[in-house]
């Protein structure tokens, strides 16, 4: 059985080095100056698309991400650990979107795609934490959906056996194709990077990212491997505009983002003060009647 899987991933500022510049003064994030990363639980996504991919014959996956010319580097990363192909939404008018906008993008997007049975993608972005866009894809595709899936364990007969976990316990579901999954970042962790496939797609790019990167970069226009994009096709990522999706600029980005940010504050917590203490019985002691006696348990 054939199957056509989109995996849904984002390319997220790395969370653990936020500074006082990580916001603008519109109140989105200022994605130019934090360090990205691939969102973990994409990458959790990302690995069960994998396991569908060994286990049958003739899937095809493919990574679907939005952003700025640097997102093709998501595409790369999925495509070093076994994806087959990626498409890239980079669009000023995709700037700044909720998560009503992003889902909006993406939907259009799998349309454009066509013919897709699966679409993973994480339970939640590190940047947002709002578990929207997945559930908003499915219902502006009119797919089934299942949400907080832990493992994906067969799709055989059009259907697709998936456990997942719920307040107090865990239930195996079954739900027909098409269909969108959200996986939690409990599932199993995505696989490393082969070393071949890295070899052979680490100059792939879309074009607006070859023409934006300065030179001596191995993927800029003028590098001593520019040629390699004509003689080896699967080095050209693809890339799509709001036009290329046939999509309305008016639901697209800031313009059809109905969540706005009032206000964003930068919180820093710092000790006041630290103790040491040895592993006797005393200090032991000592510590636990201090936390009681200030209420911090008990």
């Amino acid at each position: 059985m054939s199957l056509k899987i989109v995996v849904l991933a984002k390319q997220v500022p790395d969370t653990r080095n936020v500074g006082k510049d990580a916001m603008t003064a519109e109140g989105t994030v200022n994605r130019a100056a934090l360090p990205a990363i691939f969102n973990p639980e994409d990458l959790n996504a990302l690995e069960q698309a994998l396991r569908i991919k060994e286990q049958q014959p003739d899937v095809t996956v493919g990574v679907l991400t939005m952003g700025p010319p640097r997102a093709g580097e998501i595409i790369r990363e999925g495509l070093y650990r076994g994806a087959d192909t990626g498409w890239l939404l980079t669009d000023r008018l995709f700037a700044g979107a909720d998560t009503l906008a992003t889902s909006y993008a993406l939907a259009t997007a799998i349309q454009k795609i066509g013919d897709v049975d699966l679409v993973i993608g994480g339970r939640q972005a590190i940047d947002g934490d709002t578990a929207q866009v997945g559930p908003q894809v499915a219902q502006k595709l009119g797919l089934n959906q299942v949400t907080y899936a832990e493992e994906i364990l067969k799709i055989e007969n059009g259907k697709a056996t998936i456990r997942r976990m719920i307040d107090g316990g865990v239930e195996v579901v079954e739900a027909p194709l098409p269909l969108v999954v959200t996986v939690n970042g409990s599932a199993a962790e995505c696989r490393p990077a082969n070393a071949k496939l890295v070899m052979k797609y680490k100059y792939a790019a879309c074009p607006l990212e070859r023409s934006l990167t300065p030179n001596p970069s191995p993927i800029g226009e003028g590098s001593r491997y520019s040629h390699l994009y004509e003689e080896r096709p699967y080095l050209n990522l693809t890339q799509w505009s709001v036009a290329d999706v046939d999509g309305d600029p008016s639901q697209c980005g800031m313009s059809g983002s109905p969540t706005k940010v009032k206000e964003v504050q930068s919180i820093a917590f710092q000790a006041k003060e630290s103790k040491t203490l040895t592993a006797s019985d005393a200090d032991i002691e000592a510590l636990i009647k201090e936390l009681l006696n200030d209420k911090i348990i008990g």
